[in-house]
């Protein structure tokens, strides 16, 4: 995956740059919107995903010509997940855009009033609510009855969690009142009142289950529940705020359709009303931010929306939010509390993160005893010290994050924090990669001992026989848990030993659950076809940072045999020596990965591991790198179905040839080769104007 240049200014990015600035966005954003829309367990602050997308959105304006067809502009929340049949929404449930001051509003309303050509002096109803930190969903309504409920998911298919909605009585059975359509989607949020989030976290303590981190939590796990009883045993909460399909119109405003919303028989949020003008929206803002402490639900912000339904289809939308509505949302809720002690937590790619342990306190209704330092860069930057007062914050009311201390609080024998240059869990040296735009340090300390690591373990044992590395088949990621779990293997070479050590196991592996006698030796056969192996495979196996496919492809070809690259990193080791200056000279071997492939060579720990390894395993030499082909340096994306070779061969062959296989189509890219069922990429070669062949032409082209 791409490294951020985040520290580069859009406007100073160069097209190269902002092309792996893009492809880097689009898998933070994509792996931030599945931990919070399908994992319900967001990992960073929302300010920080909003920063993240408005960055993908303002490279994208930029650099049209780049954006991706995975782009997150074009996306909404995450795709629904498995256990769950899915539910196509015949309305999309788009998201919103933020405004974060006042001065954003005023943009807001400035610009509805610019597309919409009325004056400033013209009254232009816009309504304002209070936005519920819950879970989305949409009701659908046949004839009055309810028929089917689901999930957001990503927009446009949902899960169908109908069992579960049906046990909120909030949410009627039967639709009543007058003029009910034939058809009604009401759709709002489900979410957990303080009092019941309290209290059904009493309960789980008290029968030793561990409590829910937050309402939301607790109502996002309670929805998906494959068991409805489970769901109803706990206290869900609905407000119906917007629709989807409506065989008719109840009303005309934004107003009065969440009134017919409430003689159907839904509770709405009473905190709702109608403004004239900007600054009554302010007032609105103000007035249910004073009164966040005091309601029983989380809010995080204040919706506004164009009042008029007409006016609403005429401003229409753009990319994934509507023209008529903004989300202005609230600054983190605070508190101070003592900094009892920095602990360094080792995560599975080795990361180094700095988490504070403090005096319990309770931040926006919730207790916090933990909150993450981020980087050792962070904990200098906001100047904390072990025994500070500090000034706590839950950003997004989901995950706590220190501000900074209160200086005059300082005790007067503090010491600065010294962060460790050594991974706590394995002894292994911790480092710093350098950003090769910037030339700067990156902020995380990384494990260098991937190989031995217990925090890195599992991860890398996984890598280690996935698909592009060792392959082996019957040893996938959930073997490799249980193997590691029970003590079978804890390193790359203990996986060549299993079969000779299985009987000193108080249970052999054909003994163990799910294993039965031709299971095992299957795996044991499985093992030893994988005793040679390529070597561009090999290195690749190794998870060395910044060694993906790709550039393990290059290391084999440069140096032919493992004996040679080791030794190249062994003679490279000071970067005033010869042997390093002649790695620097290989084409696309950068600075940060001859660093990182350094910094895992001079590993006491990974030697010997690797010692071990080559002892059990033969790596086979990979020819050169062919620079004297009609393709060499030439930039390749394939698409579509490929008949004649696999994806893999084609990408293989390329490479050999001296070209570059890349993911996405761009006026950079010299040749797409396109099977049957090539869709956007070709699209974009066409409108580009770069050369498209097929595969016929592609294996005729390539045999030379």
């Amino acid at each position: 995956m791409s490294e951020s240049t985040s520290e580069i200014a859009v406007e100073n990015l160069t097209p190269e740059q902002a092309e792996r600035e893009l492809e880097y966005l689009a898998y933070e954003i994509a792996r931030h919107d599945r931990r919070y829309y399908q994992e319900d367990a967001p990992s960073i602050y929302d300010s920080t995903y909003d920063a993240l997308r408005a960055r993908n959105l303002a490279i994208e304006v930029r650099f049209p010509q780049l954006k991706r067809d995975d782009s997150p502009s074009d996306k909404v929340g995450a795709a629904p997940v498995s256990k769950f049949s899915k539910v196509i929404h015949s309305v999309p449930m788009l998201s919103l855009g933020n405004a974060f001051n006042d001065e954003d509003v005023v943009d807001f309303s400035g610009k509805v009033r610019r597309f919409l050509k009325i004056a400033d002096e013209v009254s232009l109803p816009i309504t304002a609510e209070p936005k519920i930190d819950g879970v989305s969903a949409t009701i659908r309504y046949e004839k009055g009855r309810l028929i089917v409920g689901a999930t957001r998911g990503d927009g446009l298919v949902g899960e169908d969690i109908t069992a579960n909605l049906r046990t909120i009585s909030d949410i009627p059975e039967t639709l009543t009142g007058e003029n009910v359509p034939d058809i009604v989607e009401v759709r709002g949020e489900v979410y957990m009142g303080h009092a019941d989030f309290a209290a059904l976290n009493a309960r789980y303590e008290s029968e030793g289950k561990s409590p829910f981190a937050n309402p939301r939590n607790a109502a996002a796990g309670s929805l998906r529940q494959l068991d409805s009883a489970i769901t109803a045993s706990r206290p869900l909460r609905f407000f119906a705020y917007a629709w989807g399909e409506m065989s008719a119109m109840p009303a005309t405003t934004q107003m009065n359709m969440v009134a017919a919303f409430k003689s159907f028989g839904f509770e709405v949020n009473p905190l709702m009303r109608r403004c004239e003008n900007v600054e009554d929206l302010l007032e609105v803002y103000r007035d249910i931010e004073s009164q966040r402490a005091s309601l029983d639900y989380d809010i995080d912000g204040v919706v506004y929306k164009v009042d008029d339904l007409v006016l609403q289809g005429r401003l229409g939308f753009v990319s994934r939010a509507p023209r008529w509505a903004i989300a202005h949302k609230f600054p983190a809720e605070q508190a101070t509390t003592i900094l009892r002690d920095i602990e360094i937590q080792v995560g599975r790619t080795g990361a180094l993160t700095p988490v504070a342990k403090l005096e319990k306190v309770k931040v926006g209704g919730v207790d916090v005893s933990n909150a993450s330092l981020h980087n050792e860069d962070e904990i200098i930057r906001k100047n904390v010290r072990v025994g500070d007062t500090v000034i706590v914050q839950r950003a997004g009311d989901v995950i706590p994050q220190i501000l900074g201390p209160v200086l005059e609080k300082r005790p007067e024998n503090s010491a600065a924090y010294v962060f460790p240059d050594v991974c706590p869990a394995c002894g292994s040296k911790a480092i710093k990669d350098v950003n090769p735009d910037t030339g700067k340090e990156d902020a995380i300390r990384r494990c260098s001992g991937g190989l031995i690591c217990p925090a890195q373990a599992i991860e890398k044992l996984r890598h280690f026989v996935s698909r592009n590395a060792f392959d082996i088949e019957g040893m996938g990621a959930k073997q490799v848990e249980a193997f590691y779990a029970d003590g079978r293997i804890k390193n790359p070479a203990e996986i060549f030993t299993l079969e000779k050590r299985d009987a000193d196991f108080p249970k052999q592996l054909n003994d163990l659950e799910g294993w039965g006698e031709l299971s095992a030796n299957n795996l044991f056969a499985a093992i030893s076809q994988r005793r040679e192996i390529a070597l561009n495979r090999f290195i690749y196996a190794l998870g060395i940072r910044h060694v993906g496919a790709t550039n393990a492809m290059l290391l084999a070809r440069t140096y032919g045999t493992f004996e040679k690259l080791q030794a190249a990193m062994d003679a490279a080791e000071e970067e005033d020596s010869e042997a390093f200056q002649e790695l620097l000279a290989v084409d696309k071997i950068g600075l940060v990965m001859i660093r990182s492939l350094r910094a895992f060579f001079a590993e006491p720990h990974n030697r010997d591991v690797l010692a071990q390894l080559l002892n059990e395993v033969t790596p086979i030499p990979v020819e050169a790198v062919r620079l004297d082909t009609a393709i060499a340096d030439k930039k390749i994306v394939f698409t579509g179905s490929l008949v004649i070779m696999s994806r893999d061969e084609a990408k293989a062959r390329a490479e050999a040839l001296g070209a570059k296989v890349v993911g996405s189509v761009s006026k950079n890219t010299d040749l797409v080769v396109a099977g049957p069922g090539a869709g956007s990429k070709l699209k974009k070669a066409q409108e580009l104007g770069i050369e498209v062949i097929d595969e016929e032409t592609w294996i005729e082209l390539s045999a030379g």
